[in-house]
């Protein structure tokens, strides 16, 4: 398992937008890929599950991955967050 803590910084949160864009990035990997906002834990490859968050600006988010290519899917994954989804 791997995972990482990253601090939501886009005034606009993550929408509708940029979770699409959260799960096509999950898609690409083999591994499990989950959300986590304190005691909630999304699917990452479920664009409803990822909008159930209601992420907001200031969020502090775990992205986790379980699986073959964890390691790639967390550092692409926080990647396209950090670039506040500009990539």
């Amino acid at each position: 398992m791997t995972e990482k803590v990253i601090q939501i910084n886009s005034d606009a949160g993550i929408h509708a937008r940029p979770a699409m864009m959260l799960v096509k990035e999950a898609m690409k990997y083999p591994c499990e890929v989950y959300f986590i906002k304190g005691d909630i834990e999304a699917n990452g490859k479920s664009i409803m599950s990822v909008l159930s968050l209601a992420i907001t600006k200031g969020t502090k988010l775990i992205v986790r991955a379980k699986g073959e290519e964890e390691k790639e899917a967390v550092e692409n994954i926080v990647r396209l967050i950090q670039t506040e989804f500009n990539s």
